[in-house]
């Protein structure tokens, strides 16, 4: 009967854990030095005041609807080795969640470098 209940518990908390995931796919050519991810940029718009030159498409997905600050985080992370200056959010949205599971949000976008 323990090793039920366990077994029990142990598929209750892995429903309850998230697999976070950002993916990003190099889609600029050459190197470019990897820039700090404090400075990195959140963007919701293109820039149209200055020029910039795209680094890598981003695609994440799996986090609380209410990890919003966490997303932004993992994806300034995960773009700075590329040596973004910002990430341009294009697309966003929320998918519902079960009986067992809550809401996840999703993004995809660009990472970017501006050109002086």
């Amino acid at each position: 009967m323990k090793i039920r209940t366990i077994l029990i518990l142990f598929l209750t908390a892995l429903l309850f854990t998230a697999c976070a995931n950002v993916d990003i796919t190099k889609t600029g050519k050459g190197y470019t030095e990897p820039t700090n991810p404090n400075d990195i940029e959140i963007l919701m718009t293109v820039p149209t005041d200055r020029k910039y030159v795209e680094l890598g498409s981003i695609t994440v997905s799996g986090f609380k609807a209410n990890q919003e600050a966490k997303m932004h985080n993992a994806l300034r992370a995960k773009s700075s080795p590329l040596g973004a200056d910002a990430v341009i959010l294009n697309s966003r949205g929320i998918t519902p969640g079960g009986l067992l599971t809550a809401p996840k949000i999703w993004a995809t976008g660009v990472a970017i470098r501006f050109e002086d």
